[in-house]
Protein backbone atom coordinates (compact mmCIF):
# COMPACT_ATOMS: atom_id res chain seq x y z
CA UNK A 1 0.00 0.00 0.00
CA UNK A 2 1.41 3.34 -1.06
CA UNK A 3 1.25 6.12 1.53
CA UNK A 4 0.75 9.49 0.02
CA UNK A 5 1.96 12.75 1.47
CA UNK A 6 -1.58 13.61 2.58
CA UNK A 7 -2.12 10.29 4.38
CA UNK A 8 1.25 10.64 6.09
CA UNK A 9 0.14 13.92 7.67
CA UNK A 10 -2.98 12.28 9.09
CA UNK A 11 -1.00 9.38 10.57
CA UNK A 12 1.54 11.66 12.24
CA UNK A 13 -1.22 13.86 13.65
CA UNK A 14 -3.09 10.86 15.05
CA UNK A 15 0.03 9.46 16.65
CA UNK A 16 0.76 12.82 18.31
CA UNK A 17 -2.80 12.94 19.66
CA UNK A 18 -2.47 9.45 21.15
CA UNK A 19 0.82 10.34 22.83
CA UNK A 20 -0.60 13.44 24.55
CA UNK A 21 -3.94 11.92 25.68
CA UNK A 22 -4.60 11.22 29.39
CA UNK A 23 -4.83 7.58 30.52
CA UNK A 24 -8.60 7.40 30.45
CA UNK A 25 -11.15 5.36 28.59
CA UNK A 26 -14.88 5.18 28.06
CA UNK A 27 -16.99 2.99 30.29
CA UNK A 28 -19.36 0.46 28.71
CA UNK A 29 -18.65 1.90 25.30
CA UNK A 30 -20.20 5.26 26.16
CA UNK A 31 -17.85 7.97 25.01
CA UNK A 32 -18.81 10.72 27.43
CA UNK A 33 -18.26 8.68 30.65
CA UNK A 34 -14.51 8.47 31.19
CA UNK A 35 -12.57 6.63 33.94
CA UNK A 36 -9.23 8.19 34.88
CA UNK A 37 -6.98 5.71 36.80
CA UNK A 38 -4.51 8.45 37.79
CA UNK A 39 -7.18 10.64 39.43
CA UNK A 40 -8.69 7.59 41.17
CA UNK A 41 -5.32 6.60 42.64
CA UNK A 42 -4.78 10.15 43.92
CA UNK A 43 -8.23 10.20 45.53
CA UNK A 44 -7.61 6.85 47.23
CA UNK A 45 -4.29 8.15 48.58
CA UNK A 46 -5.96 11.29 49.99
CA UNK A 47 -8.74 9.26 51.63
CA UNK A 48 -6.16 6.93 53.18
CA UNK A 49 -4.25 9.91 54.62
CA UNK A 50 -7.45 11.44 56.03
CA UNK A 51 -8.42 8.13 57.60
CA UNK A 52 -5.01 7.83 59.24
CA UNK A 53 -5.23 11.37 60.64
CA UNK A 54 -8.76 10.74 61.89
CA UNK A 55 -7.77 7.54 63.68
CA UNK A 56 -4.78 9.29 65.25
CA UNK A 57 -6.92 12.20 66.51
CA UNK A 58 -9.60 9.83 67.76
CA UNK A 59 -7.03 7.79 69.65
CA UNK A 60 -5.52 10.92 71.20
CA UNK A 61 -8.93 12.10 72.36
CA UNK A 62 -10.08 8.79 73.79
CA UNK A 63 -6.84 7.35 75.13
CA UNK A 64 -3.99 9.01 76.97
CA UNK A 65 -1.40 6.31 77.28
CA UNK A 66 0.96 8.20 79.61
CA UNK A 67 -1.40 9.77 82.14
CA UNK A 68 0.59 8.41 85.07
CA UNK A 69 3.24 11.06 84.45
CA UNK A 70 0.77 13.55 85.96
CA UNK A 71 0.07 11.48 89.05
CA UNK A 72 0.74 13.09 92.43
CA UNK A 73 0.32 11.73 95.92
CA UNK A 74 -2.19 13.16 98.39
CA UNK A 75 -0.33 13.67 101.63
CA UNK A 76 -2.40 12.39 104.50
CA UNK A 77 -2.19 14.13 107.85
CA UNK A 78 -1.25 12.13 110.90
CA UNK A 79 -3.80 12.42 113.70
CA UNK A 80 -2.54 14.35 116.71
CA UNK A 81 -2.23 12.43 119.98
CA UNK A 82 -1.54 14.76 122.90
CA UNK A 83 -0.40 13.24 126.19
CA UNK A 84 -2.68 13.84 129.17
CA UNK A 85 -0.96 12.68 132.33
CA UNK A 86 -2.96 14.62 134.93
CA UNK A 87 -5.89 16.07 132.99
CA UNK A 88 -3.90 19.11 131.85
CA UNK A 89 -4.81 18.52 128.20
CA UNK A 90 -8.37 17.23 128.50
CA UNK A 91 -10.06 17.50 125.10
CA UNK A 92 -6.90 18.53 123.24
CA UNK A 93 -6.63 15.39 121.08
CA UNK A 94 -10.28 15.61 120.07
CA UNK A 95 -9.94 19.33 119.38
CA UNK A 96 -6.98 18.82 117.01
CA UNK A 97 -8.55 15.94 115.08
CA UNK A 98 -12.25 16.74 114.84
CA UNK A 99 -14.54 19.70 114.31
CA UNK A 100 -15.51 20.13 117.97
CA UNK A 101 -15.75 23.65 119.43
CA UNK A 102 -16.71 22.15 122.81
CA UNK A 103 -13.53 20.05 122.92
CA UNK A 104 -11.46 23.08 121.91
CA UNK A 105 -12.91 25.21 124.70
CA UNK A 106 -12.39 22.45 127.26
CA UNK A 107 -8.82 21.83 126.13
CA UNK A 108 -7.85 25.52 126.21
CA UNK A 109 -9.36 26.03 129.66
CA UNK A 110 -7.58 22.98 131.05
CA UNK A 111 -4.20 23.99 129.59
CA UNK A 112 -4.09 27.65 130.67
CA UNK A 113 -3.75 29.56 133.95
CA UNK A 114 -7.10 31.09 134.97
CA UNK A 115 -7.63 34.60 136.27
CA UNK A 116 -8.89 33.91 139.80
CA UNK A 117 -11.32 35.85 141.93
CA UNK A 118 -8.66 37.67 143.96
CA UNK A 119 -7.09 39.05 140.78
CA UNK A 120 -10.51 40.14 139.52
CA UNK A 121 -11.08 42.12 142.72
CA UNK A 122 -7.65 43.74 142.40
CA UNK A 123 -8.32 44.74 138.76
CA UNK A 124 -11.59 46.43 139.64
CA UNK A 125 -9.79 49.63 140.60
CA UNK A 126 -7.69 49.77 137.42
CA UNK A 127 -8.44 51.92 134.39
CA UNK A 128 -8.18 50.95 130.70
CA UNK A 129 -4.64 51.49 129.43
CA UNK A 130 -3.02 50.42 132.67
CA UNK A 131 -0.43 47.68 132.60
CA UNK A 132 -2.68 45.27 134.44
CA UNK A 133 -5.75 45.75 132.23
CA UNK A 134 -3.59 45.59 129.09
CA UNK A 135 -2.34 42.21 130.20
CA UNK A 136 -5.91 41.18 130.98
CA UNK A 137 -6.97 42.25 127.47
CA UNK A 138 -4.26 40.05 125.98
CA UNK A 139 -5.44 37.11 128.06
CA UNK A 140 -9.05 37.64 127.05
CA UNK A 141 -8.18 37.99 123.35
CA UNK A 142 -6.11 34.84 123.48
CA UNK A 143 -8.93 32.97 125.23
CA UNK A 144 -11.23 33.95 122.38
CA UNK A 145 -8.93 33.27 119.43
CA UNK A 146 -7.05 30.17 120.49
CA UNK A 147 -10.01 27.77 120.95
CA UNK A 148 -11.25 28.80 117.49
CA UNK A 149 -7.83 27.98 116.08
CA UNK A 150 -7.90 24.54 117.71
CA UNK A 151 -11.31 23.98 116.12
CA UNK A 152 -10.03 25.13 112.71
CA UNK A 153 -7.13 22.68 112.86
CA UNK A 154 -9.43 19.82 113.88
CA UNK A 155 -11.91 20.76 111.18
CA UNK A 156 -9.18 20.74 108.53
CA UNK A 157 -7.86 17.36 109.62
CA UNK A 158 -11.36 15.89 109.67
CA UNK A 159 -12.22 17.32 106.25
CA UNK A 160 -9.10 15.84 104.66
CA UNK A 161 -9.93 12.45 106.09
CA UNK A 162 -13.50 12.63 104.78
CA UNK A 163 -12.33 13.82 101.36
CA UNK A 164 -9.66 11.16 100.94
CA UNK A 165 -12.00 8.76 99.10
CA UNK A 166 -13.31 11.48 96.78
CA UNK A 167 -9.79 12.70 95.99
CA UNK A 168 -8.59 9.17 95.30
CA UNK A 169 -11.57 8.48 93.05
CA UNK A 170 -11.03 11.67 91.07
CA UNK A 171 -7.35 10.88 90.62
CA UNK A 172 -8.19 7.37 89.42
CA UNK A 173 -10.68 8.72 86.89
CA UNK A 174 -8.24 11.33 85.63
CA UNK A 175 -5.50 8.77 85.11
CA UNK A 176 -7.77 6.15 83.54
CA UNK A 177 -7.04 5.43 79.88
CA UNK A 178 -10.39 3.84 79.01
CA UNK A 179 -12.81 5.18 76.43
CA UNK A 180 -15.60 5.92 78.91
CA UNK A 181 -13.53 8.33 81.02
CA UNK A 182 -11.90 10.04 78.05
CA UNK A 183 -14.89 11.38 76.20
CA UNK A 184 -15.07 15.15 75.95
CA UNK A 185 -18.04 15.37 78.33
CA UNK A 186 -16.39 13.11 80.89
CA UNK A 187 -13.14 15.05 80.77
CA UNK A 188 -15.00 18.33 81.28
CA UNK A 189 -16.83 16.81 84.26
CA UNK A 190 -13.51 15.73 85.73
CA UNK A 191 -12.13 19.24 85.30
CA UNK A 192 -15.17 20.70 87.07
CA UNK A 193 -14.83 18.20 89.91
CA UNK A 194 -11.15 19.02 90.24
CA UNK A 195 -11.88 22.74 90.43
CA UNK A 196 -14.57 22.13 93.06
CA UNK A 197 -12.12 20.14 95.19
CA UNK A 198 -9.51 22.87 94.76
CA UNK A 199 -12.01 25.49 95.90
CA UNK A 200 -12.88 23.47 99.01
CA UNK A 201 -9.22 23.09 99.86
CA UNK A 202 -8.61 26.82 99.42
CA UNK A 203 -11.57 27.68 101.65
CA UNK A 204 -10.35 25.31 104.37
CA UNK A 205 -6.86 26.75 104.22
CA UNK A 206 -8.37 30.24 104.30
CA UNK A 207 -9.83 29.44 107.74
CA UNK A 208 -6.39 28.33 108.92
CA UNK A 209 -4.77 31.48 107.57
CA UNK A 210 -7.35 33.62 109.37
CA UNK A 211 -6.52 31.71 112.54
CA UNK A 212 -2.80 32.35 112.08
CA UNK A 213 -3.47 36.05 111.56
CA UNK A 214 -5.51 36.15 114.77
CA UNK A 215 -2.79 34.41 116.76
CA UNK A 216 -0.17 36.78 115.34
CA UNK A 217 -2.30 39.74 116.45
CA UNK A 218 -2.41 38.42 120.01
CA UNK A 219 1.32 37.69 119.94
CA UNK A 220 1.96 41.19 118.63
CA UNK A 221 -0.14 42.57 121.47
CA UNK A 222 2.11 40.84 123.98
CA UNK A 223 5.30 42.12 122.37
CA UNK A 224 3.88 45.61 121.99
CA UNK A 225 2.80 45.78 125.64
CA UNK A 226 6.17 44.47 126.82
CA UNK A 227 7.99 47.13 124.79
CA UNK A 228 5.70 49.89 126.02
CA UNK A 229 6.22 48.72 129.60
CA UNK A 230 10.01 48.87 129.17
CA UNK A 231 9.77 52.42 127.84
CA UNK A 232 7.51 53.49 130.68
CA UNK A 233 9.85 51.89 133.22
CA UNK A 234 12.88 53.63 131.73
CA UNK A 235 11.15 57.01 131.91
CA UNK A 236 10.03 56.40 135.49
CA UNK A 237 13.50 55.33 136.66
CA UNK A 238 15.12 58.33 135.01
CA UNK A 239 12.62 60.61 136.70
CA UNK A 240 13.25 59.04 140.10
CA UNK A 241 17.02 59.25 139.74
CA UNK A 242 16.78 62.93 138.96
CA UNK A 243 14.39 63.77 141.78
CA UNK A 244 16.09 61.75 144.49
CA UNK A 245 19.77 61.90 145.47
CA UNK A 246 21.24 58.44 145.21
CA UNK A 247 24.82 59.34 145.97
CA UNK A 248 26.65 57.63 148.81
CA UNK A 249 27.48 59.45 152.04
CA UNK A 250 29.83 62.41 151.54
CA UNK A 251 29.59 61.98 147.76
CA UNK A 252 28.97 65.14 145.80
CA UNK A 253 27.89 63.59 142.46
CA UNK A 254 24.76 61.65 141.67
CA UNK A 255 24.84 58.84 139.13
CA UNK A 256 21.43 59.18 137.57
CA UNK A 257 21.86 57.85 134.03
CA UNK A 258 21.79 54.10 134.57
CA UNK A 259 18.84 51.74 134.40
CA UNK A 260 18.25 48.65 136.55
Amino acid sequence: MRITRKNRKWIIGGAALLLTATPSFALFGIGDIVFDPTSYASLVSQLTTLETQYNMLKNNIEHFSFKQQWQTALNTMKNANVRNMFGETNGMTAALNTNSPAASSTAWTAATVPVNGTTTTYLTGQTPGSTQLSELAMVEASDSVSPDCLTAVGQYRGARTQSATANSSLTSEQLDGGTATNSEVEQLNLLNASEAQKMSEMQSQGVLQACLASEMAVSNMQQRNATALDLNTAAYVAQQRTANDTSATNEGNTWDNYLP
